[in-house]
């Protein structure tokens, strides 16, 4: 059975990348990484991507006059790679709705809260600001209303009295590393499918739970 090709888009250091790299590598892995494209051409995970021998590319939004024209660059370049699955792994820029459109069911991106908690920025300082004891991190499928689509997986972590945002971000990091690359082997092997908007996993509906075993 071929593996499902998949291409990455960065922003950073690629640490998601490097997890996703990893697990892509193992002999019984259902996914591999075809290619990577940051929109930040000083972006870490481009050089992540090159040690591992995969094809990577910048194109720097700040190169483009609006925000259309980057958005169908980007589409050009992911139709002539024809991935299977496209992983926003720290991609930060928000798309527009035609964009994520044109590619529902096959985009995903991982969060860094338990959604629909703290949709957006600064996520980790929100939670402590908020009280909650539970923090973590969501993958979702990527539609037009951002951090909205369905949830493929969730970890959760505890918050300790004297965590700061800066704790938490790596402890919630950790869990990450370990939940992205569950879900994306889910999707890609077809134990995981967007059904109406809705995700079912083995046939049922839900997703991947994950819990701190640090």
């Amino acid at each position: 059975m071929s593996k499902a090709r998949v291409l990455v888009l960065i922003s950073g250091g690629g640490s998601n990348l490097q997890a996703l790299i990893d697990a892509s590598l193992k002999a019984n892995s259902s996914f591999e990484i075809s290619h990577v494209i940051s929109n930040r051409p000083e972006a870490g995970g481009l050089l992540r991507a090159t040690k591992a021998s995969i094809a990577a590319e910048a194109l720097d939004h700040k190169s483009f006059k609006e925000r259309a024209f980057f958005e169908d660059a980007l589409a050009r370049r992911i139709d002539h790679v024809t991935p299977d699955l496209i992983l926003c792994a720290g991609f930060m820029r928000i798309m527009s709705a035609d964009f994520v459109n044109r590619y529902e069911g096959r985009m995903i991106n991982i969060h860094p809260s338990l959604l629909p908690n703290f949709q957006g920025l600064n996520t980790h300082a929100r939670a402590l600001e908020a009280g909650v004891t539970l923090h973590g991190c969501s993958v979702h499928w990527v539609n037009a209303d951002v951090d909205q689509g369905a949830i493929i997986g969730q970890a959760c972590v505890p918050i300790f009295p004297g965590d700061t945002p800066e704790i938490l971000a790596s402890r919630v990091l950790v869990q990450e590393h370990r939940l992205y690359p569950l879900c994306v082997e889910a999707v890609a092997s077809g134990r995981a499918k967007l059904i109406h908007g809705r995700t079912f996993l083995d046939g049922l509906q839900g997703g991947i739970a994950l819990l701190d075993n640090s």
